[in-house]
């Protein structure tokens, strides 16, 4: 298992340990990652794989990777491809151990078969608006079926006709007979299989009926020797159906452990909420970056142990609750401080002519590639009489705490000299800046100050005669809410800010030639990372994540309380 930190401790685990210490299972510990492979994993899906993945690997057992595959209408191979991908590149291995439910549809009929012979299932010919009506409310008892009392030997038939493909879809379902008086309204005569004529991604046309997944979720976790079936709350209310099904099978019978899912601020973690966004266009795709998918966090140049260091760090518990996106961020950027290379890119140009440097003179500066990791060493940037720096680094007329450039002014250029600003050309119609001219010291080469000289701002900047044009795209939070998925139609709070394209960027030469995927640190702006789009042609950075650490901020400040 990848590094993740310190072993953490949770309530699972302390259950896991009591287990052990009774050998129950045998001594074994065995989980499993169960997706359905109905979208793309979300940092939600990080911290199960994590929680799934990294208990195996504590306590000496194994963990499966197995596709609930069981509705096709929704499920395409394409989700099943990104889904292993995206567990690969967070750093965990299921060996041989890739399954699906899908493996298990020929045992599973069988099973169905079974309860049908023990009375305990029947075919049912109510429509699905009828069973709804039927099942009662959490304040009212259900009314049985008027199909529930038929007899073995016509629910077999039935059933088997289901198989054959003779009624339509949603004619017949085959339910479990338990109680429709019951308190848990899972248990109050589930549905275990619906008639679908659609094509499944593994079998094709073989079945024209499915398992639930309530019926499927437990049977699959028995097959395979789960120990310990790790789920979120929202089974809660499904654990006494799981426990009913495996015990009147007489089967292998796993421990259902529930934990509280991940909930991130200004993000929206359903999968159906998020499809909505890919379909409606509001994003790119799965992978857009600003979507909290794994593949749109890898897009946008999250690393795989900032994701499982922020796992390990908010821990397991028994409620729901909401986890600040900053702390997400914070892990982020101590990750990327330790190693992402530091260079100089100038995202809106404002030109700078040094009018008493030589024209046909270019230098290199010698810039350290990483303050926090002498090893990666330095690289050589080219200095010439023509100059970008940040638009923003420049005020014709500054305000009292402006300490960056300004008519008059002094302040060193990063790695190379002191430049003072003595000129300043405006466009004739607009009145905007547009170029500065500016003379500069000889003897602060390579930024040092000469005794008794000192100025107040560093600014970064690039050789206008050898730096390479580049587009970089700003990104937001989707949302402008913290909490949008409490929102009647959550759609009303996308931020309409949450991506700016920057297309007339200049950054160092040494970045010609950056292989998507790439991270780095442009000075004073953030991290960013090379997009996957990005052409020899046109380099396009997505900005990762700003240098701002509100999380330390807020540590700090309850600190000093």
């Amino acid at each position: 298992m990848p590094e993740t930190g310190s072993k953490p401790s949770d309530f699972i685990r302390e259950i896991i340990k009591e287990d052990l210490k009774n050998n129950k299972y045998g001594g074994r510990v065995h989980t499993r990652f169960p997706p359905e492979p109905n979208g793309y994993l979300h940092i939600g899906h990080a911290k199960s794989i994590c929680l799934n993945f990294g208990i195996a690997a504590e306590f000496g057992g194994l963990c499966n990777l197995r596709f609930d595959d069981t509705n096709p209408i929704k499920e395409e191979s394409e989700y099943v491809e990104s889904i292993k991908e995206d567990g690969r590149w967070l750093g965990f291995d299921w060996g041989n151990r890739l399954y699906y439910a899908s493996d298990y549809f020929e045992q599973l009929y069988q099973y169905a078969v079974q309860l049908i012979k023990d009375g305990k299932a029947y075919v049912c010919d109510l429509s699905p608006e009828k069973i709804r009506e039927y099942r009662g409310t959490l304040t009212e008892p259900g009314r049985e079926s008027p199909y529930r009392n038929r007899s073995v030997e016509e629910n077999l038939d039935l059933f088997e006709r289901m198989r054959a493909g003779e009624f339509e879809d949603g004619f017949r379902v085959l339910r479990a007979k338990i109680d429709m008086a019951s308190g848990n309204l899972n248990m109050r005569d589930p549905v275990m299989y619906r008639i679908l004529h659609a094509t499944h991604h593994r079998t094709g046309d073989k079945w024209c009926i499915y398992p639930m997944y309530d019926f499927a979720h437990c049977i699959s976790d028995s097959i395979e020797g789960i120990t310990h079936s790790i789920c979120t709350l929202e089974f809660e209310d499904h654990h006494p159906l799981y426990d009913w099904f495996l015990d009147e099978l007489n089967l292998h019978h796993p421990q259902q452990i529930e934990f509280a899912r991940l909930n991130l601020s200004y993000t929206v973690m359903s999968k159906r909420k998020l499809l909505e966004l890919v379909e409606g266009g509001c994003v790119t795709g799965w992978d857009d970056p600003r979507m909290p998918t794994l593949s749109g966090l890898r897009r946008r140049g999250y690393t795989p142990e900032s994701i499982r260091n922020f796992c390990n760090r908010i821990g397991v518990a028994k409620r729901d609750s909401i986890v600040d996106v900053a702390l997400l961020e914070h892990c982020l950027r101590e990750d990327l401080n330790k190693r992402a290379q530091r260079v100089m890119a100038v995202l809106r140009p404002l030109r700078v002519v040094i009018d008493n440097y030589p024209e046909d003179l270019a230098e290199e500066m010698e810039a350290v590639n990483n303050p926090e990791d002498p090893d990666m060493g330095t690289r050589r940037v080219p200095f010439s009489r023509v100059l970008y720096i940040e638009r923003d680094d420049f005020l014709e007329v500054p305000p009292k705490q402006f300490f960056r450039l300004a008519p008059g002014r002094e302040v060193r250029l990063r790695y190379a000299y002191f430049i003072k600003c003595v000129g300043v050309v405006k466009d004739e119609h607009t009145g905007e800046v547009v170029e500065l001219h500016c003379t500069y010291d000889p003897a602060t080469r390579g930024g040092d100050a000469p005794d008794g000289l000192k100025v107040k701002a560093t600014l970064h900047w690039v050789s206008a005669a050898h730096s390479i044009k580049a587009e970089v795209r700003l990104y937001d939070h989707l949302f402008t809410v913290p909490n949008p998925g409490d929102q009647e139609d959550f759609k009303t709070c996308l931020n309409p800010n949450s991506l700016e394209r920057l297309t007339s960027c200049r950054v160092e030469p040494s970045l010609a030639g950056a292989k998507p995927g790439s991270r780095y640190q442009f000075e004073r702006l953030g991290y960013f990372c090379v997009d996957p789009n990005s052409s020899e042609d046109m380099l396009v950075f997505n900005r990762t994540v700003t240098l701002r650490d509100t999380w330390a901020k807020i540590i700090k400040a309850q600190k000093l309380r």
